[in-house]
């Protein structure tokens, strides 16, 4: 049996996630755009709770089409606190419609979404060691620094928790704990670039 993070418990769901997803580099802006938005909407609930609605938000959210939800007017937003596939909460809503704006705003100055993000690690994932889970941090100087910088730009749901687990999950930082078997196969792929 192998071993993993304790967060990811025994759900196939999960299990799944935490195996092919969690920690794994992301590149590509509709992709990060998606996290993005899913770590705000589980603002005040747990992880699990948003990942079974992941295939509602994306189908309700054009497959988070950032130009697309942009656009997005107030006949889109009853829409969507219609939807029971999604969490139909107002600020959420407006939050990734604001924040699809704001990632044109970013791509505009600096050519990519990803070249935004990454760019305080300089593109090379953080390769952190904990032994246990009560060592991970819920935010660091880094995700201070990017929560500022998104909040500046008009984006919301980005407070510093938000952008750290974001960070987790899009793999700027490699924070399965070192006894899980997901730490050091992310830490070779870092390594082989």
């Amino acid at each position: 049996m192998k071993n993993r993070c304790k967060w990811c418990g025994t759900d196939p769901m999960y299990v799944a996630y935490h195996d092919d997803e969690w920690g794994v580099p992301v590149h590509d802006d509709r992709r990060l755009f998606e996290f993005l938005i899913l770590e705000g909407a589980q603002a005040g609930l747990s992880w699990i709770t948003i990942l079974k609605k992941r295939e509602n938000y994306r189908r309700a959210f054009h497959g988070f089409d950032y130009n697309r939800i942009a656009t997005y007017t107030e006949t889109d937003v009853g829409r969507l606190i219609a939807d029971p596939g999604i969490v139909r909460n107002r600020l959420k809503i407006g939050s990734a419609i604001k924040n699809a704006r704001g990632i044109i705003g970013i791509q505009e100055e600096h050519g990519s979404l990803d070249t935004y993000l990454w760019r305080d690690v300089e593109g090379i994932p953080r390769q952190n060691a904990w032994q246990s889970m009560a060592e991970i941090p819920v935010k660091t100087q880094l995700s201070d620094m990017m929560s500022k910088d998104l909040k500046k730009r008009g984006f919301s749901f980005v407070g510093s928790t938000i952008c750290y687990a974001f960070m987790q999950a899009v793999g700027i930082v490699n924070d399965h704990t070192t006894d899980c078997f997901r730490h050091e196969e992310i830490k070779r792929a870092a390594r082989a670039g």
